[in-house]
């Protein structure tokens, strides 16, 4: 190995080792999280939803929606402009920031409606199926896919990343997602 490949995988590691001690730090530093929101899966997903929903005029609630998220969890939401896809990357913090004051002054409703997960030793990867509405049981907005990627650290579930696009026309949800409820393997 030469000597520059040698000093970049020092710093490499270097780096590695300080971002993880990094994230622990971070993570001390969250608000802890209620135990019934982040036991199971079904339990962290149900409260990513929870979190967000509630009529016009109710605040959110964003301070248990920090507890769900590792350190450094990253969302993406997909649009398509001019026929093209685009993705809006941002952090859940940016999230909060930017749908908080649309929930609040026109109420939202974001209910799962089927879903599928996919579990291996320490992590899962989930595909909820949704609609929204502005009022709990009101007319339907819209409906789309949420993509969470989950991990187990012991004592409890994180989301890591989420990942999102809506049905429109030319992206219909598959009949048989909606109202399905599976577990693999």
């Amino acid at each position: 190995m030469s000597s520059l490949s040698h000093r970049r995988m020092i710093r490499g590691l270097l780096l590695l080792g300080f971002l993880c001690g990094q994230s622990r730090g971070l993570s001390a530093q969250l608000p802890p999280a209620d135990p019934k929101d982040v036991a199971t899966i079904e339990d962290i997903v149900h409260a990513y939803y929870d979190v967000i929903n509630g009529p016009a005029g109710a605040p959110r609630q964003w301070r248990r929606d920090s507890t769900l998220y590792m350190p450094g969890a990253m969302f993406v939401s997909m649009d398509e402009k001019d026929g093209r896809p685009v993705a809006h990357p941002m952090t859940p913090e940016e999230y909060r920031r930017s749908a908080d004051p649309g929930f609040v002054k026109l109420g939202f409703f974001e209910t799962e409606i089927g879903s599928r997960v996919e579990r291996f030793g320490n992590v899962a990867q989930v595909r909820s199926v949704y609609e929204t509405r502005r009022e709990q049981g009101g007319r339907l907005l819209g409906r789309g896919i949420n993509y969470l990627l989950l991990y187990w650290d012991g004592t409890r579930w994180w989301i890591s990343a989420a990942v999102w696009d809506d049905e429109r026309e030319d992206n219909m949800l598959p009949s048989g997602w909606v109202g399905a409820e599976e577990h693999a393997p």
